[in-house]
């Protein structure tokens, strides 16, 4: 115990538990995506930032390699088996063996389903459900002849309890549950972690279409900023926490897990 007289001494730490990782962000150019690529880069990993907006994955890339970071963008349709192929392939030619999978990416219609039509089922089914086990596919040999790997599935609260005018997105989101859950039993014995991550109401470019798509943005706004314990809509600077301790080795004995960060609208014990 110091002295009366010793000074103490003030040491900053900043963490870095993905030093030399490579990490794969789906979606990265977006809101959440956008946060978590910061995060992880902020943390040490040499980010793959994955959009089809290579123009939105540039602008993300350029602000973390300006404050220091190492990061990478590259243009990806993960509707398009061959494209993730593609990206995969050039992401670890560029940055090295994938350590971390991060299903971002995320589409929706704001409607009741009977509004909606079969092509646009197709679309919700092909980004939100197809996407993601494109991406599982194409990356999960490498993890687990490496026996090592962690993979973190971005779902919505939308999964767990139902959301009007989402319909077939929480179909699609409830099946990347499931799936998760699978893949984590199927790849604990190669070392590979498969957890889920749940937003609830988000301020995102998706969650600005699903108010307008409810014809009163406004009193929807007042009504979850009600419902929801904390008293505010999240952030996308809200998640990142979150998914960067699923993929690092601080959860290394968690796996098929769910975790909601909704500001506590949802509760589930």
């Amino acid at each position: 115990m110091p002295s009366q007289h010793t000074p103490l001494i003030q040491l900053e730490f900043r963490m870095q538990r993905f030093n030399n990782k490579t990490v794969v962000v789906t979606g990265g150019g977006g809101g959440i995506g956008g946060a978590t690529c910061h995060r992880m880069a902020q943390e040490g990993a040499k980010v793959a930032v994955f959009d089809m907006n290579l123009e939105a994955a540039q602008k993300v890339v350029d602000a973390i390699t300006a404050a220091g970071g190492h990061a990478a963008a590259f243009k990806c349709d993960i509707t398009d088996r061959a494209a993730v192929d593609a990206a995969v392939a050039a992401t670890e030619a560029q940055l090295g063996p994938i350590d971390v999978l991060i299903n971002n990416a995320g589409w929706d219609v704001f409607k009741p389903f009977t509004k909606t039509t079969p092509d646009q089922w197709e679309r919700l089914i092909a980004i939100n459900l197809t996407g993601a086990l494109h991406m599982h596919h194409a990356v999960l040999p490498g993890m687990a002849a490496r026996k090592s790997g962690r993979i973190v599935n971005i779902s919505s609260d939308a999964a767990r309890v139902g959301s009007s005018g989402e319909a077939v997105y929480a179909a699609c989101k409830g099946g990347l549950v499931a799936f998760s859950k699978t893949i984590a039993r199927e790849h604990a014995r190669h070392g590979i972690t498969v957890n889920v991550v749940c937003p609830g109401p988000t301020d995102t470019a998706l969650f600005a279409d699903y108010k307008e798509g409810a014809g009163n943005p406004e009193k929807l706004m007042e009504a979850f900023t009600r419902a929801i314990p904390l008293g505010r809509i999240g952030q996308p600077q809200d998640l990142p926490g979150a998914i960067a301790f699923f993929a690092s080795d601080d959860a290394a004995f968690i796996t098929g897990q769910v975790l909601s960060v909704s500001g506590g609208l949802t509760m589930n014990g």
